[in-house]
């Protein structure tokens, strides 16, 4: 039974340059897709996340959480605001029959120094036996040497994926995968298809932050994360797909060809296209 991490991004799901701005079509659509998915393939096991998009991280930026010294009234507003995304991503997917049970990062997460040291595996791992979808998302943590830290999705990702070796990761945002240059800003950058451990020097001073606020990185980390994801785990593969282009996150959930950038030890194929 394929098992297979999905994140929806925060720059699909909502406006990263507002404030607690849901693009409520975008994810309309990719909760569809989800339920086609599942359609297709009853074996299916899926974990599905989401980043805190206009939500998370621009409370995390209003509230300097970051910034100085600890404050956990900073830290509160900060999840709250996460779990209020939350919360309209799990009502999208229950409208479309999708069985998504909330798993709540920061109940159970400890980080050391911005790392994720633990978090419950059992909560997921029974809800995965049992055929429902857990759904966990980027959040807050406390952190035994700062206080407190945000871990993003892909981080939560990471860790998870050590555990429960997931066949596949699916990273669905507004963009198409990665490109030489910032596509929004650049129109002439071209998309890079395939992609392997060895070509983070290469492509690193090309990839771009995020449209808007993002606090965690935008799209060079989550690219570094799963390039280091893929290297300590050679038969797992990464997607990067736009979720705003027909039926990509359904083919690349199902592992068809579903167009945007693989990550992979595989070196086979075109490197680039332009």
């Amino acid at each position: 039974m394929p098992l297979v991490f999905l994140k929806l991004g925060g720059s699909l799901i909502t406006d990263k340059r507002g404030v607690a701005a849901v693009r409520q079509a975008a994810l309309d659509n990719a909760a569809r897709e989800i339920r086609a998915a599942l359609d297709a393939d009853p074996t299916l096991r899926l974990v599905v996340g989401h980043g805190s998009g206009s939500f998370g991280h621009v409370a995390a930026r209003k509230s300097q959480m970051l910034d100085g010294p600890v404050n956990w009234r900073a830290y509160a507003e900060v999840g709250a605001a996460a779990a209020r995304l939350n919360r309209l991503v799990t009502d999208a997917l229950l409208a479309v029959a999708v069985p998504a049970v909330t798993v709540q990062p920061s109940a159970s997460a400890v980080a050391r120094d911005g790392r994720l040291v633990d978090m419950a595996l059992t909560p997921l791992q029974t809800l995965l036996d049992a055929g429902a979808v857990p759904l966990i998302y980027g959040d807050v943590a406390v952190d035994t040497a700062r206080g407190y830290c945000i871990i993003s999705t892909e981080t939560i990702f990471t860790y998870l994926a050590h555990a429960l070796r997931p066949d596949r990761i699916v990273l669905a945002g507004q963009v198409d995968g990665v490109y030489s240059a910032d596509p929004l800003v650049h129109p002439d950058a071209h998309p890079v298809p395939r992609l392997t451990p060895d070509d983070w020097t290469a492509i690193a001073g090309g990839l771009h932050g995020a449209a808007g606020v993002d606090v965690t990185g935008g799209m060079a980390a989550k690219v570094r994360a799963m390039f280091d994801l893929v290297h300590a785990q050679p038969t797992l593969s990464v997607r990067l797909v736009s979720g705003l282009r027909p039926d990509a996150i359904r083919d690349a959930v199902l592992g068809r060809e579903a167009g945007g950038s693989e990550i992979t030890t595989k070196d086979e194929g075109p490197r680039t296209e332009g």
